[in-house]
């Protein structure tokens, strides 16, 4: 078992982070063909540690991969890493958002240059074309806009909570009577606009599909004439702004509720450059505007939390097989090596 590949999923230490990178049942695979699978506890994850240790997993404290995880071994995770160490010296797998221009970008990416180790960010998980190989975009959407359909109709409450799919459709399904809601899903035809367009499909309100065809020449008076805006928009390069702080102060705008699944805000990539920081789930919903009529923004960055589960199953099926090819010298892998590369080859003294 010398060359067995060697994973450690660690804890998450993000307070409302359930998700899990690999739910039990992949667990078990992974094991199954080979793999040294090591998993921290964690009291919040929505797997109990029972269950991966019920599929061959070898159980630990949590966030002692700081101290105890071999250096050949991945460190898997989903979301920010705590600040300390301050120097990176493993390899690890996660959602860095280190290459768009993010808050908090330069800083991680020192500290990996400083510790000698390796993002290999699941942000660029793709294949030849650029399509994302593992991802939460369908949860996200589909959690993004059931927030911006509850709070139109006063029935979101804060803080938010976790559920179960199951238990946000009963939800969505109580539509006042009389109602005629429209919203507008732009990158509707990507994971996180299908998932926009099948929560909206659910609340019966009915959906614009707007791509890249719609915004490139884009009818700001068509999209303020919508109560709800979902932006599920993907992309690897600035585009026009949907939306200006002047088009808020519209005489004309029916719009009342933005959620931004993408969530690129302080990035150049941000097509929403309305509101300057994200909201969280003690606080989800952000007021822009009073006048002509109330504005408010959810702008969420870990939304498919808010289904932990059943989005944790999804992404930990597309994960667990290219898992597999870590050490195979992968093109998949290698491409998430070149990008990080890229990144620390980028960054000057400031």
């Amino acid at each position: 078992m010398r060359d067995a590949l060697c994973l450690w999923m660690r804890h998450e230490t993000r307070p409302n982070e359930q998700r899990a990178a690999l739910a039990p049942e992949d667990a078990r695979r992974l094991v199954e063909r080979g793999v040294l699978l090591t998993v921290e506890e964690s009291a919040q994850r929505v797997f109990p540690v029972h269950q991966y240790a019920a599929a061959g997993c070898e159980i630990v404290p949590r966030g002692s991969w700081v101290s105890h995880c071999p250096a050949e071994t991945y460190v898997l995770g989903l979301k920010e890493l705590p600040d300390e160490p301050a120097l990176l010296r493993h390899r690890h797998i996660f959602f860095g958002h280190a290459y768009k221009g993010q808050a908090g970008a330069r800083p991680l990416l020192r500290r990996f240059e400083a510790g000698g180790g390796v993002l290999l960010d699941l942000e660029s998980l793709v294949d030849v074309d650029g399509h994302r190989l593992a991802a939460f975009g369908h949860g996200a959407g589909y959690a993004g806009a059931a927030l911006a359909v509850l709070h139109r109709r006063g029935l979101l409450t804060s803080p938010l909570a976790s559920a179960s799919r199951n238990a946000l459709d009963a939800t969505l399904r109580l539509a006042p009577a009389g109602e005629s809601l429209t919203a507008v899903v732009i990158g509707a035809y990507g994971r996180g606009g299908r998932g926009a367009c099948d929560a909206l499909r659910t609340a019966g309100v009915e959906a614009s599909r707007w791509n890249s065809t719609e915004t490139r020449t884009l009818d700001r008076d068509a999209l303020l004439a919508h109560d709800i805006l979902v932006n599920a928009i993907g992309t690897d390069h600035p585009v026009a702004p949907f939306l200006t702080r002047a088009d808020l102060d519209d005489p004309r705008r029916r719009l009342s509720v933005i959620g931004d699944v993408t969530c690129d805000v302080g990035s150049d990539l941000n097509a929403l450059p309305v509101y300057d920081r994200p909201t969280d789930w003690e606080h989800p919903v952000e007021r822009l505007r009073r006048r002509p009529r109330p504005l408010d923004v959810i702008a969420i960055d870990n939304l498919p939390s808010l289904l932990p589960a059943e989005s944790s199953r999804a992404f930990s099926a597309d994960l667990w097989p290219l898992l597999l090819t870590l050490r195979e010298g992968s093109p998949v892998w290698e491409r998430c090596l070149h990008a990080f590369r890229r990144a620390v080859g980028s960054l000057d003294g400031g």
